[in-house]
Protein backbone atom coordinates (compact mmCIF):
# COMPACT_ATOMS: atom_id res chain seq x y z
CA UNK A 1 0.00 0.00 0.00
CA UNK A 2 2.86 2.47 0.72
CA UNK A 3 3.56 3.39 -3.09
CA UNK A 4 -0.26 3.87 -3.38
CA UNK A 5 -0.42 6.18 -0.14
CA UNK A 6 2.43 8.00 -0.93
CA UNK A 7 0.86 9.35 -4.06
CA UNK A 8 -3.45 8.81 -3.38
CA UNK A 9 -5.71 10.67 -0.72
CA UNK A 10 -6.64 8.08 1.90
CA UNK A 11 -9.16 8.01 4.40
CA UNK A 12 -8.78 4.87 7.32
CA UNK A 13 -10.97 3.53 10.27
CA UNK A 14 -9.44 1.72 12.79
CA UNK A 15 -10.39 -2.26 12.66
CA UNK A 16 -9.72 -5.42 15.23
CA UNK A 17 -5.72 -5.62 14.07
CA UNK A 18 -5.06 -2.34 14.90
CA UNK A 19 -6.18 -3.09 18.29
CA UNK A 20 -2.74 -3.59 19.00
CA UNK A 21 -3.40 -4.39 23.26
CA UNK A 22 0.00 -3.00 25.28
CA UNK A 23 1.31 -2.62 28.67
CA UNK A 24 1.08 -5.02 31.05
CA UNK A 25 -2.56 -5.17 31.17
CA UNK A 26 -3.95 -4.65 27.77
CA UNK A 27 -5.39 -1.01 28.53
CA UNK A 28 -3.55 0.62 25.77
CA UNK A 29 -5.04 -0.04 22.50
CA UNK A 30 -4.63 1.70 18.36
CA UNK A 31 -1.16 3.28 19.70
CA UNK A 32 -0.10 2.83 16.02
CA UNK A 33 -3.21 3.98 14.12
CA UNK A 34 -3.33 6.64 16.57
CA UNK A 35 -0.09 7.86 15.52
CA UNK A 36 -0.28 7.47 12.23
CA UNK A 37 -3.03 8.28 10.56
CA UNK A 38 -4.86 11.82 10.42
CA UNK A 39 -7.78 12.40 10.14
CA UNK A 40 -10.40 15.19 9.75
CA UNK A 41 -12.08 14.88 13.42
CA UNK A 42 -11.67 17.90 14.90
CA UNK A 43 -13.25 19.64 11.02
CA UNK A 44 -16.26 17.12 11.53
CA UNK A 45 -17.02 18.47 15.03
CA UNK A 46 -15.71 15.13 16.31
CA UNK A 47 -13.19 14.77 19.91
CA UNK A 48 -11.51 11.21 18.16
CA UNK A 49 -9.95 9.81 15.35
CA UNK A 50 -12.42 6.99 16.13
CA UNK A 51 -15.07 8.11 13.93
CA UNK A 52 -15.39 11.03 11.96
CA UNK A 53 -17.29 12.44 8.71
CA UNK A 54 -15.66 14.17 5.38
CA UNK A 55 -17.13 15.50 2.15
CA UNK A 56 -15.72 14.59 -1.41
CA UNK A 57 -17.41 14.53 -5.01
CA UNK A 58 -21.04 14.87 -3.78
CA UNK A 59 -20.85 11.98 -1.16
CA UNK A 60 -20.97 12.84 2.57
CA UNK A 61 -18.43 9.86 3.81
CA UNK A 62 -19.23 8.89 7.78
CA UNK A 63 -16.46 6.71 9.42
CA UNK A 64 -17.67 4.85 12.18
CA UNK A 65 -15.55 2.38 15.12
CA UNK A 66 -16.71 -0.47 15.58
CA UNK A 67 -14.40 -1.08 18.57
CA UNK A 68 -14.97 1.70 20.70
CA UNK A 69 -18.28 2.65 22.68
CA UNK A 70 -21.54 2.59 19.96
CA UNK A 71 -24.46 2.10 22.36
CA UNK A 72 -27.14 4.61 22.03
CA UNK A 73 -26.27 6.71 24.86
CA UNK A 74 -22.31 6.55 23.97
CA UNK A 75 -20.46 9.62 22.25
CA UNK A 76 -20.27 8.04 19.15
CA UNK A 77 -24.04 7.84 18.62
CA UNK A 78 -24.87 11.34 19.70
CA UNK A 79 -21.90 12.61 17.55
CA UNK A 80 -23.38 10.25 14.63
CA UNK A 81 -26.87 11.59 15.08
CA UNK A 82 -25.61 15.32 15.32
CA UNK A 83 -23.69 15.01 11.97
CA UNK A 84 -26.35 13.09 10.45
CA UNK A 85 -28.67 16.09 10.51
CA UNK A 86 -26.41 18.30 9.24
CA UNK A 87 -26.23 16.77 5.90
CA UNK A 88 -27.16 19.18 3.22
CA UNK A 89 -28.25 16.51 0.46
CA UNK A 90 -28.33 19.52 -2.19
CA UNK A 91 -23.97 19.82 -1.72
CA UNK A 92 -24.07 15.78 -1.04
CA UNK A 93 -27.14 14.10 -2.14
CA UNK A 94 -25.39 10.78 -1.66
CA UNK A 95 -24.39 9.41 1.96
CA UNK A 96 -21.87 6.46 2.32
CA UNK A 97 -20.93 4.91 5.98
CA UNK A 98 -18.85 2.81 6.39
CA UNK A 99 -17.17 0.78 9.38
CA UNK A 100 -14.71 -2.35 9.82
CA UNK A 101 -17.16 -5.17 10.53
CA UNK A 102 -20.12 -5.86 8.43
CA UNK A 103 -23.70 -6.30 9.48
CA UNK A 104 -25.05 -8.50 7.28
CA UNK A 105 -22.71 -11.19 5.91
CA UNK A 106 -23.81 -14.53 5.13
CA UNK A 107 -19.90 -16.15 5.13
CA UNK A 108 -19.68 -18.43 8.16
CA UNK A 109 -16.76 -16.24 9.08
CA UNK A 110 -17.64 -13.48 11.43
CA UNK A 111 -21.08 -14.48 10.98
CA UNK A 112 -23.81 -11.94 13.29
CA UNK A 113 -20.19 -10.78 15.04
CA UNK A 114 -21.18 -7.26 15.42
CA UNK A 115 -25.07 -8.11 15.76
CA UNK A 116 -24.68 -5.68 19.09
CA UNK A 117 -23.59 -2.62 16.93
CA UNK A 118 -26.52 -3.04 14.29
CA UNK A 119 -29.32 -3.45 16.65
CA UNK A 120 -28.33 0.01 18.34
CA UNK A 121 -27.01 2.14 14.91
CA UNK A 122 -29.00 0.75 12.25
CA UNK A 123 -32.40 2.48 12.63
CA UNK A 124 -30.63 5.66 12.70
CA UNK A 125 -28.91 5.39 9.47
CA UNK A 126 -32.09 4.08 7.93
CA UNK A 127 -34.00 7.34 9.17
CA UNK A 128 -31.69 9.51 7.71
CA UNK A 129 -31.40 7.86 4.67
CA UNK A 130 -28.04 6.74 4.17
CA UNK A 131 -27.38 5.07 0.75
CA UNK A 132 -24.65 2.53 0.64
CA UNK A 133 -22.20 1.23 3.25
CA UNK A 134 -18.72 -0.13 3.05
CA UNK A 135 -17.24 -3.42 5.32
CA UNK A 136 -14.64 -5.02 5.55
CA UNK A 137 -13.25 -8.08 7.89
CA UNK A 138 -14.85 -10.90 5.78
CA UNK A 139 -11.98 -11.76 3.45
CA UNK A 140 -14.19 -11.65 0.53
CA UNK A 141 -16.73 -10.28 -1.44
CA UNK A 142 -20.63 -9.82 -0.82
CA UNK A 143 -22.98 -7.66 -1.92
CA UNK A 144 -26.33 -6.96 -0.15
CA UNK A 145 -29.33 -5.95 -1.82
CA UNK A 146 -31.22 -2.88 0.16
CA UNK A 147 -32.20 -4.13 3.65
CA UNK A 148 -33.52 -3.06 6.83
CA UNK A 149 -33.45 -5.25 10.17
CA UNK A 150 -32.95 -8.75 8.11
CA UNK A 151 -36.27 -7.37 5.58
CA UNK A 152 -36.21 -6.35 1.71
CA UNK A 153 -36.69 -2.94 1.90
CA UNK A 154 -36.12 -0.13 -1.37
CA UNK A 155 -35.45 2.69 1.41
CA UNK A 156 -32.53 0.80 2.95
CA UNK A 157 -28.95 1.04 2.36
CA UNK A 158 -26.84 -1.09 -0.02
CA UNK A 159 -24.68 -2.81 2.37
CA UNK A 160 -21.15 -4.24 0.61
CA UNK A 161 -18.12 -6.14 2.02
CA UNK A 162 -15.01 -5.73 0.26
CA UNK A 163 -12.87 -6.75 2.45
CA UNK A 164 -11.52 -9.12 -0.10
CA UNK A 165 -8.27 -7.08 -1.02
CA UNK A 166 -5.70 -9.84 -0.08
CA UNK A 167 -4.78 -11.56 3.40
CA UNK A 168 -1.95 -13.79 4.78
CA UNK A 169 -5.16 -15.43 6.19
CA UNK A 170 -6.20 -16.54 2.87
CA UNK A 171 -9.81 -16.01 1.42
CA UNK A 172 -12.88 -16.86 3.34
CA UNK A 173 -14.79 -19.82 1.49
CA UNK A 174 -17.48 -20.80 4.01
CA UNK A 175 -21.23 -19.62 3.59
CA UNK A 176 -22.95 -19.97 6.75
CA UNK A 177 -26.06 -21.09 4.67
CA UNK A 178 -23.48 -24.40 3.20
CA UNK A 179 -24.50 -27.49 4.83
CA UNK A 180 -22.72 -27.82 8.24
CA UNK A 181 -20.93 -24.70 8.06
CA UNK A 182 -23.51 -22.76 10.03
CA UNK A 183 -21.56 -20.98 13.19
CA UNK A 184 -22.78 -22.43 17.01
CA UNK A 185 -24.46 -19.24 18.93
CA UNK A 186 -21.58 -18.66 20.73
CA UNK A 187 -19.56 -18.65 17.94
CA UNK A 188 -17.80 -15.46 16.73
CA UNK A 189 -17.38 -13.21 19.31
CA UNK A 190 -16.06 -9.62 18.66
CA UNK A 191 -13.20 -8.28 20.47
CA UNK A 192 -15.11 -5.49 21.74
CA UNK A 193 -19.05 -5.22 22.52
CA UNK A 194 -21.74 -8.02 23.55
CA UNK A 195 -22.66 -10.93 22.04
CA UNK A 196 -26.25 -10.33 20.52
CA UNK A 197 -26.58 -13.40 18.24
CA UNK A 198 -30.56 -14.07 16.80
CA UNK A 199 -32.59 -16.23 15.47
CA UNK A 200 -34.56 -15.06 12.60
CA UNK A 201 -38.21 -14.50 13.54
CA UNK A 202 -40.19 -14.30 10.15
CA UNK A 203 -39.21 -15.44 6.17
CA UNK A 204 -37.43 -18.79 5.38
CA UNK A 205 -35.04 -19.01 8.12
CA UNK A 206 -37.70 -18.22 10.59
CA UNK A 207 -36.41 -19.68 14.29
CA UNK A 208 -33.17 -20.38 13.02
CA UNK A 209 -29.79 -19.35 13.24
CA UNK A 210 -28.64 -19.36 9.69
CA UNK A 211 -30.48 -19.37 6.63
CA UNK A 212 -30.54 -22.80 4.39
CA UNK A 213 -29.65 -21.19 1.31
CA UNK A 214 -28.49 -17.57 0.23
CA UNK A 215 -30.13 -15.19 2.04
CA UNK A 216 -32.57 -13.38 0.20
CA UNK A 217 -30.55 -9.63 1.11
CA UNK A 218 -27.38 -11.22 -0.19
CA UNK A 219 -27.46 -10.60 -3.82
CA UNK A 220 -23.92 -11.79 -4.94
CA UNK A 221 -21.23 -13.60 -2.83
CA UNK A 222 -17.76 -14.37 -4.45
CA UNK A 223 -14.49 -15.44 -2.90
CA UNK A 224 -11.80 -14.07 -4.65
CA UNK A 225 -10.00 -10.87 -3.57
CA UNK A 226 -9.94 -7.82 -5.32
CA UNK A 227 -11.10 -4.34 -5.38
CA UNK A 228 -14.00 -2.20 -6.46
CA UNK A 229 -14.78 1.44 -7.44
CA UNK A 230 -17.39 3.86 -7.33
CA UNK A 231 -18.34 6.12 -10.05
CA UNK A 232 -21.11 8.56 -8.92
CA UNK A 233 -22.89 9.51 -11.73
CA UNK A 234 -25.26 12.45 -10.91
CA UNK A 235 -27.18 12.78 -7.70
CA UNK A 236 -29.36 9.94 -8.83
CA UNK A 237 -26.93 7.42 -10.18
CA UNK A 238 -23.90 5.90 -8.54
CA UNK A 239 -21.97 2.94 -10.56
CA UNK A 240 -20.35 0.29 -8.34
CA UNK A 241 -18.07 -2.20 -10.13
CA UNK A 242 -16.01 -5.03 -8.15
CA UNK A 243 -12.95 -6.63 -9.66
CA UNK A 244 -11.16 -9.70 -9.03
CA UNK A 245 -7.01 -9.27 -8.71
CA UNK A 246 -6.33 -11.68 -11.12
CA UNK A 247 -8.60 -9.70 -14.42
CA UNK A 248 -7.91 -7.24 -16.31
CA UNK A 249 -9.90 -4.48 -16.71
CA UNK A 250 -11.84 -4.37 -20.00
CA UNK A 251 -16.27 -5.19 -19.90
CA UNK A 252 -15.53 -8.93 -20.56
CA UNK A 253 -13.95 -9.37 -17.37
CA UNK A 254 -15.91 -7.47 -14.65
CA UNK A 255 -16.84 -9.39 -11.35
CA UNK A 256 -19.82 -7.41 -10.54
CA UNK A 257 -21.47 -4.30 -11.15
CA UNK A 258 -24.57 -2.36 -10.34
CA UNK A 259 -26.35 1.28 -10.66
CA UNK A 260 -27.36 2.39 -6.99
CA UNK A 261 -30.19 4.65 -7.78
CA UNK A 262 -31.56 7.08 -4.78
CA UNK A 263 -34.78 7.30 -4.67
CA UNK A 264 -35.82 11.11 -3.24
CA UNK A 265 -39.83 10.79 -3.99
CA UNK A 266 -40.01 7.39 -2.28
CA UNK A 267 -37.25 7.68 0.82
CA UNK A 268 -38.26 11.44 1.52
CA UNK A 269 -35.33 11.58 3.95
CA UNK A 270 -33.12 11.55 1.49
CA UNK A 271 -34.24 15.10 -0.74
CA UNK A 272 -34.12 16.83 3.02
CA UNK A 273 -30.93 19.51 2.99
CA UNK A 274 -30.42 22.19 5.45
Amino acid sequence: MEPLASRVPMMVIEGNHEMEPQGHDGAVTFASYSARFAVPAEESASNTEFYYSFDAGGIHFIMLGAYVDYNRTGAQYSWLEKDLRRVDRVVTPWVVASWHSPWYNSYASHYQEFECMRQQMEGLLYQHGVDIVFSGHVHAYERMNRVFNYTLDTCGPVYITIGDGGNIEKVDIDHADDPGKCPSPGDNTPEFGGICHLNFTSGPAKGRFCWQRQPEWSAFRESSFGHGILEVVNSTYALWTWHRNQDTYGEDSLGDQIYIVRQPKECLIQSRSV
